[in-house]
């Protein structure tokens, strides 16, 4: 039998005819499917202000937000558990009725949010209950990407395997696109204050049509040609999750996809789609519509990358594409990202570099001011000064100051003294602190929220070329991502074993990305702080991946059962 690394010489396996008929349309089903089921799982993500507005009431803006981003977070954590679960079933009983019913899974749970009541109504239940359906969403795609990248690179030819799993890595930007525009197209049919107040809920209805039409779609497919012949000789795995991660020939190669490819990509990933999206309405205050229309322009420019890279790997090689857009990620995130300001907000951008904001304090005055359970409660003037400074969404930095007894909260030339909440007067001399800062700010030209950008301006270019950039990096490291993953391992166990690395990576190096980077600027206080998360896990990727990830491209996946 034929080991991992083995090349494919003559024979059916080898020939690098075309796709057939009936192959092109499994592949298109199946895609079809997945966009679906991404559209499903960022409809969260896309709406996290809305969420967090009628589902995480009672706190306080900054906390409001960190809490939205970890429940979505939430539908990531659990991506691991679904990947063993489902992979264990996919290897076992197969690729067709495995993502088969991770759809039914993650479509439902989607479309019973239409029917959520919200704080208001519940109180605490209501964001306990959106939690489980988010957690239900997350159980579902650990399942499903493993399914749809095996299932479409064991229906492809030899040598073509990067051009056609390469349509699998666009259904995620698909989907997000595809959540994007009816989100938009909703919000303009029902304006702004409806769509706030029970608009939301259409998106989610929709998500049982898609259901509908993505159950009809799989009921349709076939088994994959590798599997049905695996199983008919007898040879599936009977233990495959003892084979995938209690054996260590199989183990280290897991680990090695990891760390040395799905983490990097997953950072990549959600920094250059999502993150970029939070960052142009949370911390430059463009508005909701303005901002999704923007990043769907630039997911619609940058998608054919996706199936442009994925092809060129099965040239050139898998890890070159991979190891290249995580390295640009490294050394040009921090100039996009202030570009980005630069365009999409220019008044923001002249107040931060005329009249910076600085926190002066003593010396172990500053604690972490995350408050990640709206329980904390912050009592020194340091604290006090940046917790409101981070509520409002001012860029600062933090100056300790041994010779102080009393700190200042600087803008500009101009400086306010902070508050203590054990001082005598603090119930007055909150609403005072608040006010002058409130006042210094305007003063020093800090805006409420950034004017509007008019279509077809040289700033609203400029911003589309920005995250274009952003998201041909994404298409780097995501389109020859699957292809690779399935070339890593054997057939009779390459449901299991790709989809816990891919899912560890997307779910918790990823997933995790938008809350961990918008706490890290919480407790920083400047609003670029937070990219060092994905250029530091980037840049580890660069590194492992460089040095030990072997090029698969070459791969005989028939000859691994």
């Amino acid at each position: 039998m034929a080991t991992a690394g083995t090349k494919a010489v003559g024979g059916v396996h080898a020939d690098p005819r075309p796709m057939t008929a009936d192959e092109k349309r499994v592949i298109f089903a199946s895609s079809l499917g997945t966009v679906f089921e991404w559209y499903d799982f960022y409809l969260f993500g896309v709406m996290a202000a809305i969420i967090a507005a009628n589902f995480f009431t009672a706190l306080d803006p900054a906390t409001r937000d960190i809490f939205t981003l970890l429940a979505f977070a939430a539908g990531f954590a659990v991506r691991p558990f679904g990947a063993i679960v489902f992979g264990r079933l996919g290897d076992i009983v197969g690729r067709k009725y495995t993502f088969l019913v991770t759809i039914l899974i993650m479509g439902l749970s989607t479309f019973l949010v239409t029917f959520l009541p919200t704080y208001a109504s519940w109180g605490i239940a209501a964001p306990v209950a959106l939690i489980a359906l988010r957690l239900l969403q997350g159980l579902a795609l650990g399942g499903e990407y493993g399914g749809a990248a095996t299932y479409v690179a064991e229906h492809a030819p030899h040598g073509r395997r990067g051009a056609y799993t390469a349509w699998i890595q666009t259904t995620a930007t698909v989907g997000l696109m595809l959540a994007l525009m009816v989100i938009l197209g909703t919000r303009l049919w029902i304006g702004e204050k409806d769509f706030a107040e029970w608009g939301w809920r259409i998106p989610y209805a929709v998500s049982g049509i898609l259901l509908v039409v993505s159950v009809w779609i799989r009921l349709k497919l076939s088994e994959s040609p590798a599997f049905a012949r695996m199983k008919s000789e007898g040879k599936t795995s009977k233990a495959p999750l003892t084979e995938s991660f209690g054996q260590w020939r199989n183990l280290k190669v897991v680990i090695l996809a990891l760390l040395g490819a799905t983490a990097g990509q997953a950072v990549v990933w959600y920094t250059g789609q999502f993150y970029a999206l939070f960052f142009l309405q949370s911390f430059l205050k463009v508005d909701g519509p303005t901002a999704n229309v923007l990043v769907a322009l630039s997911l619609i420019i940058g998608t054919p990358f996706f199936l442009i890279f994925g092809s060129l790997s099965d040239k050139v090689g898998r890890k070159p594409i991979i190891m290249l857009g995580c390295l640009l990620a490294v050394l040009t995130y921090f100039p996009l990202f202030h570009a980005l300001t630069a365009y999409a907000n220019p008044k923001l951008a002249a107040a931060i570099e005329k009249s910076p904001v600085t926190v002066v304090a003593p010396p172990k005055n500053c604690g972490l001011i995350l408050n990640l359970t709206g329980t904390a409660k912050f009592t020194t003037a340091c604290d006090l000064s940046r917790t409101f400074l981070s509520n409002a969404g001012v860029n600062y930095d933090l100056v300790e100051d041994a010779s102080l007894q009393q700190g200042y909260v600087k803008v500009g030339d101009k400086q306010i003294v902070t508050y203590s909440a054990t001082q005598p007067d603090a119930k007055e001399a909150k609403p005072r602190f608040e006010k002058e800062v409130r006042e210094a700010l305007t003063a020093a030209g800090y805006p409420a929220k950034a004017d509007p950008i008019p279509a077809g301006s040289g700033n609203w270019w400029m911003i589309i070329v920005i995250l274009t950039v952003m998201v041909i990096y994404v298409t780097m490291v995501y389109g020859p991502i699957a292809a690779m993953l399935v070339e890593l391992f054997p057939t009779r166990i390459r449901y299991t074993s790709m989809s816990l690395p891919y899912h560890i990576g997307n779910g918790w190096f990823g997933g995790f990305l938008p809350a961990i980077s918008f706490s890290i600027v919480a407790a920083q206080g400047n609003i670029y702080s937070g990219l060092w998360y994905p250029i530091i896990i980037a840049g580890m990727t660069f590194i492992i991946g460089t040095l030990f990830i072997r090029e698969t491209k070459d791969v005989d996946i028939y000859a691994n059962d």
